[in-house]
């Protein structure tokens, strides 16, 4: 094989490449010895076909497989030793070609550009911790015990008021006639919070246990039989038992039962979230400010073919009309991301970062958790797209291009309180809204996936006739 660069004019490159005939004939030998064994002709015994047999039956269609595997094996070397990646899909033009013939074809690419990563370096980003305050960890724990009290049956002649727990039966007629689903056993309420029909639990406070009450409330508009629905129906309701709430005391068993070792490990487990939430959106925060930087490395030129891509993305569900009135806009948020996307890129390949099986099933894992109860259908997605499974891998890459990057950058590290933390957020978020009808469209992923050789298109000089695969009988 032969190559050699026909012109240059900036990043659009031609290659020609050149096999000579003696090495094509090598290839359609090989090919002619494969299938020679696996071919069986009436009147030839197996593995015993002449080739001039093989050669009028099957001839173009062995000639269109070789040339084929030819052109994948040649254009993809050809592309590495003379250390071209392409920004996209390469183009083939076949100028010589056939049987006891040289092969001569260009390949016409637009290549990556080069990207300077040395200045990574000097990235300056603040790397937020929040420190917890221990009145803020007692604080969420005393919310929990308040949510979750205990109950102790009242004495008989007490009184229901707001706050206790009543248990009752109860029937209930719309204009004196019974209806579906109008029984309901051992029914219990907590006094105030109104979670069953709205108004119901006031009409309750003051009942005594073993005592009837009826109680009249609008149906929903949830109600499962809908001519019911806005109805007023009277429920006939009889107190089965009261219960007054007991104020829950935190110690060693009230942690047990939140799945703690004890009360000072519910206490570091609380902190531990309290700062998880904040420092997973501040750490959000700190991957903008180094992609904002990224924004400004300087790469000569980008390709016109990624460009146009990602406006196509940008602009996507948009009328003609309006993704024309904002591509100005769209073509300089598209340059920025590419550019950022080029960057990281760069980075991982230098750094030789690769994304595991492990780590991409781990991350399945963890989007199957944030779906609960919708679990088999979050696996089945997954397993029938491998647009979604090569999508996440993306992601994996991109988080651990950045953790990288965040080890090497400068670092300037923050120790901040909630409240700091809650006014950088709330700051942050007014920004973004004020922001937000500039980036309407974009989507917030940084594009850093790789770019994947594809079947390569291929234009020949001539075909007279149409080529079928090997049919092997």
């Amino acid at each position: 094989m032969k190559v050699t660069v026909e012109n240059k004019k900036g990043l659009n490159k031609d290659l020609k490449v050149f096999v000579d005939k003696k090495t094509m004939n090598t290839h359609i030998d090989a090919k002619y010895e494969e299938i020679k064994g696996t071919i069986n002709l009436k009147g030839f015994r197996p593995g015993k076909v002449p080739r001039e047999v093989l050669k009028r039956q099957f001839g173009q269609a062995i000639f269109s497989e070789v040339l084929d595997k030819v052109l994948k094996d040649t254009s993809s070397k050809a592309l590495e030793e003379n250390k071209i990646k392409p920004a996209g899909q390469p183009k083939l033009d076949l100028k010589i070609y056939g049987e006891d013939k040289d092969l001569e074809y260009i390949i016409s690419v637009i290549e990556l550009p080069k990207v300077e990563i040395k200045s990574i370096e000097n990235i300056k980003f603040d790397d937020y911790s929040v420190k917890i305050d221990q009145k803020e960890t007692d604080k969420r724990i005393k919310e929990i015990a308040k949510n979750q009290p205990n109950f102790k049956e009242a004495s008989p002649e007490s009184k229901a008021k707001e706050g206790d727990l009543v248990a009752f039966d109860y029937t209930a007629t719309i204009d004196e006639k019974s209806f579906k689903g109008n029984e309901g056993k051992n029914t219990q309420l907590t006094l105030g919070r109104d979670l069953f029909l709205k108004g119901f639990d006031k009409q309750l406070i003051g009942v005594k246990k073993g005592e009837k009450k009826i109680v009249a409330a609008t149906l929903p508009e949830n109600f499962p039989e809908k001519d019911l629905v806005n109805k007023k129906a009277k429920f006939n309701c009889k107190i089965l038992v009261i219960k007054n709430p007991e104020e829950v005391k935190i110690d060693d068993e009230f942690a047990k039962n939140l799945g703690a070792k004890d009360l000072n490990d519910l206490k570091a487990l609380m902190s531990k979230q309290i700062n998880d939430e904040y420092k997973n959106s501040l750490d959000r925060l700190s991957k903008n400010q180094i992609l904002k930087e990224l924004e400004k490395f300087k790469i000569n030129e980008i390709p016109e073919n990624l460009i146009e891509e990602e406006i196509k993305v940008l602009s996507q569900g948009m009328s003609k009309e309006d993704a024309n009135k904002s591509k100005k806009n769209f073509e300089e948020i598209a340059k920025k991301r590419i550019k950022v996307g080029l960057v990281l890129n760069e980075f991982g390949e230098q750094n030789k970062i690769k994304v595991t099986e492990q780590e991409l099933q781990a991350e399945v894992q963890k989007q199957i958790r944030m779906m609960p109860g919708q679990e088999k259908m979050v696996m089945d997605f997954y397993q029938k797209n491998p647009s979604a499974i090569a999508s996440l891998r993306g992601t994996v890459y991109e988080e651990k291009i950045m953790s990288i990057i965040k080890e090497k950058a400068n670092a300037n590290k923050k120790e901040i309180t909630k409240d700091e933390a809650e006014k950088i957020l709330k700051q942050s978020q007014n920004q973004e809204h004020n922001h937000d009808h500039d980036n309407k469209n974009s989507k917030e992923k940084t594009p850093t996936k790789k770019v994947e050789a594809k079947k390569l298109p291929v234009k020949k000089a001539k075909s007279k006739s149409s080529t079928k695969k090997v049919s092997k009988k």
